[in-house]
């Protein structure tokens, strides 16, 4: 796993600055560690942070093709690439080194951009082709690796792996997005491809972007997308897929095993990362080391199951209490994600990396099972709502659930039965909107209270819901639950859990590589109908059933536990005045976005116990914590 820049002048070829373009780098070396590489020629400069995982001695970047027409900068991993390989030297290509980042350049050579239809990783790259005076940026497609791109007014695009190192090029506009501000305090970060300054992008998962020197106009092009759109197989079968599952995560754990360095994985006690840590062990994989966070609070600790797997699987477990009080992060997490970012998981997120890291440099990791097989609770409450929505004409709905949901009240602190607000809001919304508000860290309502008079001006009437209705418009879904699978896996997988593990890890020189999101594996797990993954109320029906030969039954049964932390009695607790500090502090009254008194009265409504707002209160800290980085 490495960090990339550049700059490349898209219409002559004036010097470029390479103290700049080396100040750009040094700004990632974090994500690199063993060394760094350039390549300057007129119009170009490469830079390369490299963390060795294959190859240790031969894959220095940048790395070229046989001429040297052709320079390719490069993070990630290409796990097929010695299946590629063979097909290139086949077609009389010839190589130097026994590393994936060579396959690329000649892949270039052969098929140009449908290079990417031969890959199968995580990847972010820039090839300069000198002969066609191109430059062809590309993501992998379901966005494990970041990358980011600015386009400055006198034609050099600027590129790289986080955005502190465009930032680290003084001509880079920081004016920050209205838009991306409103979708943050909606979301919990910046949906691709805005980032929270107007004048840069991230190029989204499954996209590439091609420039000829002299075009003009170039636009992102998308390669792949997930296939949740369309009709979904039929449920007879569902038997037999438990077998194919089991194959089918086996082989996408056998292709991330490949290192030549130490190789471990998470283990948080979940099925997901139990799951793969099984698949390793069934695979035949020695001395299997996991790593896992527990915390002291029993109503967020899963270390106890973490153990359990950790015994049947006969794993070397290293476990790592964190505190309930680990806040002492926080300057340091507002460093690690360079724009807003709150989802506090970012915590224990960042601790078990830096556990991993003390005796591997490669783990892998769950995430994606939860996308794939409708795990997060959400889903089911979002079923069930949709049973009504599908039922009951939306101007009835909106007649009858209209009402109560403004006039019940929000009772946050009464058991779970008598929160009816947030559910009779949902069921007067159609089926986007309802998913919308029902993920959303700060409802529409929230949101219009706590912006000031002159900002809600400056979003001229644009509103979060444009980034779902974007996404799924002229679109066909089988059913409802495959529509907001398919929105967070084009939001919240990437936007949120992929962010959080790659910038978690990335701070401390760590390769996390994720076998629930092999592309092939999602494709064929995306054929499936709803219904076998959730089933009767219970999420990941198909994955457990698959699973019960290999992990215990009180691990694949049990309620699930999200990774988080008790930002609820912070705001009451240790965390009391800081956040006062925070909403009557000058950052926020003086940056123009938000109504003072309301941001207030937010406190006190938490600090009091009359409401839960502690999510909300976590993105104005965070957001305040980025405002300060900006001084």
């Amino acid at each position: 796993m490495c960090g990339i820049t550049g700059i490349v002048d898209l219409r002559e070829r004036r010097p470029i600055d390479e103290e700049r373009v080396r100040a750009m780098n040094a700004a990632i070396s974090h994500r690199g560690p063993d060394g760094d590489g350039f390549h300057f020629e007129p119009g170009v400069g490469f830079g390369h942070r490299r963390l060795s995982i294959i190859d240790l001695e031969g894959g220095r970047q940048p790395l070229y093709n046989e001429d040297e027409t052709v320079v390719v900068t490069y993070n990630g991993e290409i796990f097929n690439f010695q299946e590629v390989e063979a097909e290139l030297l086949a077609r009389g290509h010839r190589f130097r080194t026994r590393c994936d980042t060579e396959v690329i350049v000649h892949a270039w050579e052969e098929w140009g951009e449908q290079c990417l239809q031969r890959f199968n990783g995580m990847f972010a790259f820039a090839v300069w082709d000198r002969n066609k005076q191109t430059i062809f940026l590309a993501r992998d497609r379901l966005g494990v690796k970041p990358l980011f791109y600015a386009l400055l007014a006198d034609g050099r695009l600027l590129f790289a792996s986080e955005l502190k190192a465009l930032t680290a090029h003084p001509d880079v506009p920081r004016r920050i997005d209205p838009r991306a501000v409103e979708e943050y305090f909606t979301f919990g970060y910046v949906p691709d491809p805005k980032t929270i300054y107007r004048d840069v992008n991230r190029l989204e998962p499954g996209a590439c972007l091609k420039v000829v020197r002299g075009q003009k106009n170039a636009m992102p092009v998308r390669y792949w997308d997930v296939p949740l759109m369309g009709k979904r197989n039929v449920p007879e079968q569902a038997e037999s897929w438990q077998g194919e599952l089991r194959e089918r995560l086996r082989e996408s754990v056998r292709k991330r095993l490949m290192s030549d360095v130490p190789l471990g994985a998470f283990l948080s006690g979940g099925i997901d990362s139990s799951a793969v840590v099984a698949m390793m062990r069934e695979i035949g994989t020695n001395d299997i080391l996991t790593c896992s966070i527990g915390f002291r609070e029993p109503r967020y600790d899963e270390s106890r199951y973490a153990q359990m797997v950790a015994d049947a699987k006969h794993t070397n477990h290293k476990t790592e209490i964190v505190e309930a009080a680990d806040y002492s992060l926080l300057d340091k997490l507002v460093g690690i994600y360079d724009e807003p970012y709150a989802d506090s998981s970012a915590i224990p997120t960042y601790r078990v990396c830096e556990l991993a890291r003390r005796h591997v440099t490669v783990a892998l990791s769950g995430d994606g099972g939860d996308e794939n097989f409708i795990g997060y609770r959400r889903y089911r409450l979002f079923a069930a709502e949709e049973t009504v929505r599908s039922r009951v004409p939306l101007a009835l709905r909106q007649a009858v659930f209209g009402p109560l949901g403004r006039w019940y009240p929000k009772l946050d602190w009464a058991p779970r039965v008598f929160r009816g607000k947030t559910t009779f809001q949902a069921l007067a919304r159609g089926t986007v909107d309802a998913y919308l508000h029902g993920v959303s860290i700060s409802s529409e309502e929230m949101r219009a209270s706590m912006f000031s008079d002159s900002f809600r001006r400056e979003l001229q009437g644009y509103n979060a819901s444009a980034v779902f209705h974007g996404h799924v418009e002229g679109k066909d879904f089988s059913d409802a639950l495959s529509l907001v699978q398919y929105l967070d896996f084009k939001t919240y997988l990437p936007g949120d859990i992929l962010t959080k593990v790659d910038r978690a890890s990335m701070a401390h020189g760590l390769e996390v590589r994720t076998p629930f999101l092999d592309y092939e594996f999602v494709e064929w797990v995306a054929s499936l109908p709803a219904g076998v993954k959730l089933k009767g109320g219970e999420a990941k029906h198909l994955l457990k059933e698959s699973l019960r030969p290999l992990l215990p039954e009180e691990v694949l049964f049990r309620r699930k536990m999200g990774f988080a932390v008790p930002l609820d009695l912070w705001f009451r607790g240790s965390l009391r005045q800081h956040i006062l500090d925070v909403v009557s502090g000058d950052r926020l009254a003086g940056c123009g976005v938000f109504e003072p008194a309301t941001l207030r009265r937010m406190v006190t409504d938490h600090q009091s116990g009359r409401r839960d707002h502690s999510a909300p209160l976590w993105t104005l800290m965070m957001f305040d914590g980025f405002l300060k980085n900006q001084q």
